[in-house]
């Protein structure tokens, strides 16, 4: 046996060796979903596909506890896909390569899926067991969580019987989640016009690397540099000086994502290098030192590249830079409701440059429909300004807290009985899918449990091991003490 394959609980951590090695980035978990049907199949258990994707697996009670509530547990099938840029690494042919660390579970230079397949496997171990106590229980496992939550969106009413779900994806030990933020994709589209280059005689690029990223909701407040805006900066500061010339912007990958990466391609006077090389060393001390905390090891790389045969307009490049430079980014504002959790966040997530315009894709996430529309206004704005476009979609209701929820004093009194301190009752501020699901279920009490997970959607992604142990413990004593139909 492996190293993980021996961790406790061995059934759980048995199931996540089979997903790392199955490839699900977001948009591909069709190879993962097919085996976990194939498996629910040889177990006699019935399984359904639904016709966006999502799976539904159901197993009868154990002996005596037929007439409990029936529990759906839920978690989503992909994973994020995020590698360091020297990582060889294809997400969709090649597995996971997981390590233990100490008391950590990490992967080599990718994001690990712990978020979440550490939920995924601990559902698909208590369905495979013969000797835990629970009622009437279902599986529900959706798709393109992190890419748009496609299959909450999609899931119809009449897949599930259950009374209560118990959602896997929350991320830290000892706090149970009754809420979360909604959200929003916005693209802004920069059109764009293109020129021969005029004075310059040098090509270049530059690469702002060295960034830690993470969740562009739970990591949003902790002041972490978005490649983006970071680089959009020292146009805005150094461009005109050293009369830069743009070919193209490019930054991150994902729009739930922190950027850590962005890129440009440009022209110059080859007189001006020597500037240029100043100006990034002068601008690389400045941010290194306002992000000494939170983020210390912003790297600007400067490279000779082969000469283009165009270049953005001067007005294009301007609209462009002044854009990215006066675009919101990071907290915009925090609850006043629930302490020390964000209310309002924006992510300048992606920027790709075409042919035609440059795409800038932003995530808005809010604890309030109010909060949410006012960035989409406030993006509306500056779009209008600068003579770009917007196109704001996918847009998916937060989870209203519910105090007087009979599975939440559950959780909480098996949580106090088990480790003799009370858990921490929480709102996060990243999408769970459980605001999604009250359309077709809206009588359905809900509740949100997990192990700790660091950094997530990032290479840095790591799962704490004695966490998921604790995390089975609460789970499998929860289903114990679900009580009968009344």
């Amino acid at each position: 046996m492996t190293a993980i394959n021996q961790l406790y609980p061995q059934p759980l951590w048995q199931w996540f060796e089979q997903i790392c090695a199955i490839p699900h980035p977001s948009k591909f978990e069709q190879a993962l979903s097919e085996h976990i049907q194939q498996w629910a199949k040889s177990k006699g258990l019935p399984v359904v596909e639904d016709k966006v994707g999502n799976l539904i697996i159901k197993k009868p009670a154990y002996a005596g506890m037929e007439e409990r509530k029936t529990v759906v547990l839920q978690a989503h099938i992909d994973m994020v896909p995020q590698k360091n840029a020297d990582k060889v690494h294809d997400f969709e042919k090649d597995p996971i390569e997981a390590y233990v660390d100490g008391e950590w579970l990490k992967a080599k230079g990718t994001t690990l899926g712990a978020d979440n397949g550490i939920g995924m496997a601990s559902a698909l171990a208590i369905l495979g067991a013969d000797n835990i106590k629970h009622g009437p229980l279902e599986v529900l496992l959706t798709i393109d969580e992190e890419a748009g939550m496609t299959g909450a969106f999609g899931l119809e009413a009449g897949y599930l019987d259950a009374d209560i779900l118990i959602n896997t994806d929350s991320e830290q030990e000892g706090e149970i989640y009754m809420g979360c933020a909604g959200g929003v994709d916005a693209q802004l589209s920069v059109p764009m016009s293109w020129q021969a280059p005029e004075q310059s005689n040098a090509s270049f690029s530059l690469t702002l690397s060295g960034l830690k990223g993470g969740h562009s909701g739970v990591n949003i407040h902790l002041g972490r540099g978005n490649a983006n805006k970071l680089l959009a900066r020292f146009l805005f500061s150094y461009g005109d000086d050293l009369q830069i010339e743009l070919v193209n912007f490019t930054g991150g990958s994902l729009r739930n994502a922190i950027p850590r990466e962005a890129s440009i391609n440009f022209m110059l006077p080859s007189e001006n290098k020597a500037k240029l090389e100043q100006a990034i060393a002068q601008y690389q001390a400045i941010v290194r030192e306002e992000l000494a905390i939170a983020d210390p090891d912003m790297l600007l790389t400067l490279a000779a590249i082969d000469t283009p045969a165009k270049v953005m307009s001067e007005d294009a490049q301007n609209t462009l830079i002044d854009l990215l430079h006066a675009c919101p980014n990071g907290v915009m504002r925090m609850s006043d409701e629930v302490e020390g959790v964000t209310e309002t966040s924006l992510n300048v997530g992606v920027i790709n440059t075409d042919n035609e315009s440059v795409e800038v894709l932003c995530l808005i996430r809010s604890l309030i429909d109010s909060g949410r529309v006012q960035i989409e206004t406030q993006l509306t704005a500056l779009a209008n300004l600068s003579g770009a476009s917007i196109d704001l979609s996918g847009a998916y209701p937060g989870w209203k807290p519910d105090n007087s929820s009979p599975v939440m004093a559950i959780v909480r009194e098996t949580y106090n009985d088990i480790y003799k301190k009370d858990p921490t009752i929480m709102v996060i501020h990243a999408g769970l899918e459980c605001g999604l699901f009250k359309e077709p279920y809206p009588t359905m009490d809900m509740v949100s449990i997990g192990p700790t997970i660091r950094f997530p959607h990032s290479p840095d992604e790591m799962v704490n091991i004695t966490t998921v142990g604790q995390y089975w413990e609460l789970l499998l004593a929860v289903l114990e003490r679900i009580p009968a139909k009344g």
